[in-house]
């Protein structure tokens, strides 16, 4: 807990939430990534699309859904349809605005890893695997990571590449916000949370990271922000 009251996942979530407009359509990943969506969608952006892999669209959660399977997602949508019809007719043919994904290895140009670590044959950890999200980092108009930052997460390059890191716009870390340069094409700091510093980013990279032309300060979570994700957090006895 900062002096100010408040987390640095706490920040990183309020600042990943801020990356998504009202009445957008969203594909949701699971964890801090749909944690973040439904605060957006509980703060500046009601009418906020929630799309989930298992089918349901226009989902609204009162408790943070556990897994893509969550009964909550089916019970508050709009709408169930299948599988095959979330890709073949809403993700393929570029009905997602927003893709909403997390990571366990991101390099510098964008490409995510959420298969294993180390190599394929005999890793040293076995991760959840591919799922959707190479579909949704392919296929969606943007695609908006949030994985906090340490030089494990943040390679120089994916030991696995599961998802191509081409439309990724956005990274957002519980230290600043990444963005695509596209000159450089590959990812830089772009701004700083309040308490934290260039100089951590920099030693949290597993590349040499660059800097945009004007580092900023991320904008402090304001007391609605902080009140509603706590309120997400413990709804139901659930803890994300």
């Amino acid at each position: 807990m900062t002096s100010a009251g408040w987390t640095a996942d706490e920040m990183m979530t309020v600042a990943a939430a801020r990356q998504l407009a009202d009445g957008e359509v969203c594909f949701v990943g699971i964890g801090v990534p749909s944690l973040a969506a439904n605060l957006a969608r509980r703060t500046h952006a009601p009418g906020l699309v929630l799309v989930y892999e298992s089918g349901t669209i226009g989902s609204k959660p009162q408790v943070v859904p556990l897994s893509i399977g969550d009964g909550e997602l089916a019970d508050t949508a709009d709408a169930v349809v299948s599988v095959p019809e979330i890709f073949n007719y809403w993700l393929q043919p570029g009905r997602i605005e927003v893709g909403f994904l997390g990571a366990a290895e991101l390099d510098r140009r964008g490409d995510i890893n959420t298969t294993v670590i180390g190599p394929y044959g005999a890793p040293r950890v076995r991760l959840p695997g591919a799922g959707g999200a190479p579909e949704i980092a392919r296929s969606s108009g943007r695609v908006v990571v949030v994985v906090r930052q340490s030089p494990r997460t943040f390679v120089e390059r994916v030991g696995f590449r599961t998802s191509l890191g081409d439309r990724v716009t956005t990274v957002i870390t519980d230290i600043g916000v990444l963005e695509r340069d596209p000159e450089r094409a590959e990812l830089v700091l772009a701004a700083v949370h309040p308490g934290r510093t260039v100089d951590e980013s920099r030693a949290a990279t597993g590349w040499d990271l660059a800097m945009a032309d004007d580092v900023t300060e991320t904008t402090p979570p304001t007391a609605a922000e902080l009140a509603a994700l706590r309120a997400l957090e413990t709804a139901g006895g659930r803890v994300a």
